[in-house]
Parts: structure tokens; C-alpha cells; sequence
């Protein structure tokens, strides 16, 4: 068995985490830590996590016992204790922002704090870093909204077919974590659809890293909060370059279907078919679907993920997976939860 341990195990991630991990059969939970939380059973937390035995400790990063940390900590705590972590020997997959950007100057300019550390890592999309992470020591669990954005796109970009991307998302209230606030107050996001930070999200940055690469293809993105618990939605307009104005929605999903066919995680959807929020709710599933290509030239993708699985800690378990050797689907074969 390998031991692994959960750095900031008290918010939705870290729920996730210890949900998903407390089923794999290949881990023990070694440690979770919470400064709040010390002393205290893991389901005075997390209501659902019963008969595990585990409790929150003060404890410090340098005394863990694992073979891989989750951090599950804000925007620049991680930077502060992940060098300390690798010092162990232990391998890190962290969920902040704080190590997904290959410019550190880059991250400080949309999360507005100074980079304290220049330890190389991964990017964590193991459907297009696989073999990056296979040999990573510090591997960067990407967002939410860059995890759908970037796969329903990927395909496009790699093959050279669009020169700017539009992209839409509607996400889930857990997204915002676990500390409620005036915007996820239940009467501001009942009966609501709120788009926020329009043009200024800081995943823009992450998405564009990741596809503005493909010969400087333009990115926008703007995210919407809708009155579900669960998923993001994301449709992306994508607009074709004028030496592939003619190509066919049959030829594009058969582009798809060669990148993606021996990806156990994501679904492509028949024709006619569309990605369902609650067909990938509690799974690390991507569905994509659409397909579709009207007369502007401009191609409509859709995706759909579970935000705080395939999203945040299913694929942070994916990540140590594929870190250990071991199977990657290991602890994550369940479906979504639908209806």
C-alpha cells in the first residue's frame, strides 16, 4: 500500500479527496491536516466520511508520513510548504494555482502575489502531460474551468483548424469553496444565471497558456454561476481559419475520436446527443459533444465535468495514479450520479 497524506483536508476538495481516496485500493491515508480542525473527527466536517477514523491535525509538513501530499491549500500557501514537502522525499500534487503557470511572472500578475520559488512542475492533464507526469515530483492539479475548456478544445488547436476560441462556462456553487459569501447566498443564486469577472477571470490565463501556444490562437472566456451544486458546463465557439473553412462536422468528430479514443475518462457523445451536467455529477468522466459547424465557419463544442472531481480532486487522484505506476483509473471507475 502506498500512504498519502492531505494538506488542508477540510474544504470540498479535501471531502473529495478523502472520499475518493478511503475507496482505493491502493492507498492509505496517512495524515489530513487542518489548522482549524485539529483534534477533530473528519465527519464533524465532512458528514458523509463515516467509519474512517481519521481526525484533523495541526501537524507539520516536515513530520508527514507519505509517499504523496495533496496540498488542498489557497493561492499562496502552497508555494510556502511545498518545498518543504519535496524535502521529504514525498511526492506533491497541488491543487492552488500556485505551480500550474510555466511564467511565474505570469501567475503573479492575475493572482497579484509574488512567486517565492522556482521548482519545476508539471501540468497536470494527464491526457496531454501523461508521460511528463509519469516523471514529476511536483505536479500542478489544473482548475476546473481550464480542465473542460482545454480538453473540448485541444483537438482543434493541435490540428491547426482555428485561429480564436470563445468560451462559455456555467459552474456549480461549490466552486467558490466552502466559506459562504454575499454572492453564493441562496437568494442571490436561486432563479439566477450571473456572469462575473467577464473579461478578468484568472483561469483566462491558464487556458491560454495551455491552447495560445497553437499558433497564437486567440482565447476568451467568460464564467457564469448557476443554482446547481455540482458541474461545469462549457461551450466553446471556436472560428476556423481560412484554410479549413470547409471542413465537415463528420471529418471534425473523426479528429476527436483519434485523440481521445484511448482516453478512459472522456466520452464523446453520439450525434445528437449533448453533455448532461448530471451525467458526469461525483465521476472524473468528460463528456464532449456538439460537433457542430454552422455557416460563419464557427465549430460549437460542448463539455461537461464534474468541478470538484474531474475538475479538482478526481483528477488529483488520476495525477497519483499515474505518479505510483500504478492503474489510472484506480478509485475512479464510478459513473455520474444521474438524474
Amino acid at each position: 500500500m502506498f500512504k498519502v497524506a492531505i494538506v488542508g483536508a477540510s474544504g470540498y476538495t479535501g471531502g473529495e479527496l478523502l472520499r475518493i481516496l478511503l475507496n482505493h485500493e491502493k492507498v492509505e491515508i496517512t495524515d489530513i491536516t487542518s489548522r482549524q480542525y485539529d483534534g477533530i473527527a473528519v465527519h464533524k466536517i465532512h458528514p458523509h466520511i463515516r467509519d474512517s477514523n481519521l481526525i484533523f491535525k495541526n501537524k507539520s509538513v516536515s513530520d508527514l508520513d507519505a509517499d504523496v501530499v495533496f496540498t488542498a491549500t489557497p493561492h499562496g500557501t502552497s508555494m510556502k510548504i511545498v518545498p518543504d514537502i519535496l524535502e521529504t522525499g514525498a511526492k506533491v500534487v497541488d491543487l492552488s494555482g500556485d505551480y500550474r503557470y510555466h511564467d511565474r511572472a505570469v501567475y503573479e500578475k492575475w493572482y497579484g502575489i509574488k512567486h517565492s520559488d522556482n521548482l519545476e512542475s508539471v501540468f497536470g492533464l494527464p491526457e496531454i502531460y501523461r508521460k511528463e507526469i509519469e516523471k514529476a515530483n511536483l505536479v500542478a492539479n489544473p482548475g476546473c474551468f481550464p480542465t473542460g475548456a482545454i480538453l473540448s478544445s485541444y483537438p482543434l488547436v493541435k490540428n491547426d483548424l482555428v485561429d480564436r476560441i470563445v468560451i462559455d462556462s456555467k459552474t456549480g456553487v461549490s466552486g467558490a469553496g466552502v466559506n459562504p459569501s454575499s454572492t453564493t447566498h441562496y437568494p442571490n443564486i436561486a432563479d439566477n444565471v450571473n456572469p462575473y469577472k467577464i473579461s478578468a477571470h484568472r483561469h483566462t490565463s491558464e487556458i491560454q497558456q495551455e491552447l495560445h501556444g497553437f499558433d497564437d490562437v486567440k482565447v476568451s472566456f467568460t464564467p457564469h454561476l448557476v443554482p446547481v451544486n455540482r458541474g461545469i458546463q462549457t461551450t466553446s465557439h471556436s472560428f476556423l481559419n481560412d484554410e479549413n473553412i470547409d471542413i465537415t462536422p463528420e471529418e471534425l468528430k473523426k479528429l476527436y475520436e483519434k485523440e481521445y479514443s484511448r482516453e478512459y475518462f472522456i466520452k464523446l457523445m453520439d450525434d445528437g446527443e449533448i453533455p448532461h451536467l448530471s451525467s458526469v455529477r461525483g465521476s472524473n468522466f468528460v463528456h464532449i459533444g456538439g460537433f457542430e459547424i454552422d455557416e460563419t465557419g464557427r465549430v460549437i463544442i460542448l463539455s461537461a465535468i464534474d468541478n470538484l472531481v474531474k475538475g479538482a480532486s478526481g483528477q488529483a487522484v488520476q495525477n497519483m495514479n499515474i505518479i505510483l505506476g500504478i492503474k489510472e483509473n484506480i478509485g475512479l471507475t464510478n459513473f455520474g450520479l444521474h438524474p
